[in-house]
């Protein structure tokens, strides 16, 4: 019977390294489990115990940031794609207010996408703030006699199929 800090230490104890340790074999469900007990664990992260950076979330971090590089780029792509054609089948206005929606879009799934980024180093939730651009950008467009609500809303939404062929197009 394992409770759950005797988990938590038994976690702790298969990550951490020292120089002295023992080997102890336990039975769990008929399945036999090694694990290392350490003497010193000092608690440098709250939840096992562990130094939070290691070789592989640098790694991970630098995949997620090339991630995002390529979904900024092909909203950027869209977007550009976007404005001339509302340019040029529904006029100035409804292109810059695309243009503004889309503007919007990337600075919110920057926010978002920082956010996330944060998630498990500094913070336990994503922040809230990202959802004060849409608002302002409803205001804003309602405030201006010379931007659309509807083609800024939509160029807002530009950067939800460049995550949608950014993950299809992966492997």
């Amino acid at each position: 019977m394992i409770d759950s800090p005797g988990l938590c230490r038994e976690l702790r104890c298969l990550v951490c390294k020292s120089t002295s340790h023992w080997h102890i074999f336990t039975p769990i469900g008929g399945i036999v489990v090694e694990s290392e007990i350490v003497e010193d664990c000092s608690s440098r992260d709250p939840l096992l115990g562990i130094d939070s950076l290691d070789s592989s979330s640098g790694v991970k971090s630098d995949e997620y940031l090339d991630l995002q590089l390529r979904v900024f780029r092909l909203t950027f792509l869209l977007t550009i794609f976007a404005v001339g054609i509302a340019g040029f089948f529904l006029g100035i206005q409804a292109s810059a207010s695309l243009f503004v929606g889309a503007l919007s879009g990337i600075f919110y799934f920057r926010l978002l996408a920082r956010g996330v980024g944060r998630l498990g180093t500094s913070s336990k939730i994503v922040g809230k703030v990202q959802l004060l651009v849409p608002v302002l950008l409803v205001l804003v467009s309602s405030r201006f006699p010379q931007l659309d609500l509807i083609p800024a809303l939509l160029g807002f939404l530009l950067y939800k199929p460049a995550l949608i062929i950014e993950f299809l197009s992966m492997p």
